[in-house]
């Protein structure tokens, strides 16, 4: 395939992966020396972590585009904290509070009050001095204090739990074994692991379901660079498989990141990827239609939707389960905005799948973000291609992941 030019190309950086931003910036404001943070975003929910991290005393400065944190030399023993609607930053900020002896308040904003938060009192009520939730949301109170010991909890809700306690067990006086059932997306808990090598951190991994962690641990690390964000990135890899010339740039080819995974549904969807100069770029112009399990990629859902629905015959996409507790409940959410611009979908919940009918053409029409992220951009995407123009209502909710995603999809237009 004859590569364009620089020039002539339609190219795009997506911004940070606020997954890896997330951790990385937690990571940094435990160590105790200054450490540089390179490539971070300016999403919502990076932005309320770096809120976070200066409650718990680190200071951040900024210096010729990469932030300089120096990390709390001694946490708080009260502490109040605004998660956003961040569902990560909130379960990472919850496990850290476990840890620590003194009194403190978890809460967040929007989407995120609605989300369950039980897994906290569930598995500690009876291991910390005092732990109290909103009936399994937040906000939560606790006085902490866990000082190591055994585990056994559920990952079937979501692999965040498991990353925050990752993250905080190094902390606790006395190691720990952390027994883990029904772990769902796994390659998150991963990027968690890796993270936590990066800084220092000695977790041994014994099988898929049981993790060995020495306590009494010191985070350490010099620099951190954060990983463009392969969730984002979906989306032009969608509108780029659906006909348009467009090229992704500094994309991590080695990256944990779940939603690398799209790649291997292209392929199995007969479409060709491209890499050119540390660019990607899909050849859909045979693609067919998909039948892949997304459970532990759920994100991709709303993307894969999109493509599914300029894809002629019927697409299957597999783990409908995942996509209740997000910014909305997606499968929903998929299901009637897809409705208002003519594509059918059918949401199966005993074989836990979701149907897209495809076809070669959609129509235009009035959709709703639901306020939800990725919903927008899956709505942007599928307006590039419809017969006449969507109008997608309340737009702005690209801000907690991707706030530059309308400007950039001007520049396909």
């Amino acid at each position: 395939m004859k590569v364009p030019t620089e020039f002539n190309r339609k190219t795009i950086r997506v911004p940070a992966s606020k997954s890896d931003s997330q951790r990385a910036l937690l990571a940094a404001s435990l160590v105790e020396s200054r450490v540089a943070i390179k490539g971070i975003g300016d999403s919502k929910d990076e932005l309320s972590m770096l809120e976070n991290i200066l409650s718990i005393g680190a200071k951040i400065t900024e210096k010729k585009g990469e932030l300089c944190i120096e990390g709390t030399h001694q946490f708080p023993e009260a502490l109040t904290l605004n998660c956003g609607e961040s569902g990560l930053g909130s379960r990472l900020m919850t496990s850290l509070c476990i840890i620590h002896s003194g009194e403190f308040r978890i809460n967040g904003e929007g989407s995120l009050l609605d989300r369950p938060f039980g897994f906290f009192k569930d598995n500690f009520e009876n291991r910390i001095p005092f732990i109290e939730d909103n009936e399994g949301r937040l906000p939560m109170k606790i006085q902490g204090g866990f000082d190591g010991g055994e585990l056994t909890v559920s990952g079937k809700q979501s692999s965040q739990y498991i990353s925050g306690l990752l993250m905080a067990l190094p902390l606790a006086k006395n190691d720990s074994v952390l027994h883990v059932e029904e772990l769902n997306s796994a390659p998150y808990v991963e990027m968690t692991l890796k993270t936590l090598r990066h800084f220092g951190i000695i977790i041994e991994k014994q099988g898929i379901k049981k993790f060995v962690i020495p306590g009494n641990q010191t985070y350490k690390a010099k620099e951190y660079t954060i990983e463009r964000d392969w969730s984002s990135a979906a989306f032009w890899l969608v509108a780029s498989a659906l006909g348009k010339d467009i090229w992704l740039k500094d994309l991590t080819m080695s990256s944990l990141q779940a939603d690398k995974f799209i790649l291997d549904v292209f392929l199995a969807a007969n479409c060709k990827v491209h890499f050119e100069t540390g660019m990607i770029q899909i050849d859909g112009v045979n693609r067919t239609s998909l039948e892949c399990d997304l459970t532990d990629a759920p994100d991709l859902f709303p993307a894969l939707s999109a493509f599914s629905a300029l894809t002629e015959g019927e697409s299957k996409l597999f783990g409908l389960h995942r996509l209740v507790h997000k910014e909305s409940d997606r499968g929903i959410t998929i299901q009637s905005e897809f409705e208002k611009i003519g594509v059918k979908v059918d949401l199966d919940n005993k074989n836990d799948v979701l149907i897209v009918h495809g076809s070669k053409s959609i129509k235009g029409g009035k959709t709703s973000s639901c306020n939800d992220h990725r919903i927008a951009m899956c709505l942007g995407i599928l307006g590039l291609f419809s017969e006449s123009e969507i109008e997608v209502e309340n737009p702005e909710a690209v801000a907690k992941s991707y706030p530059e995603f309308w400007s950039d999809l001007q520049k396909l237009q």
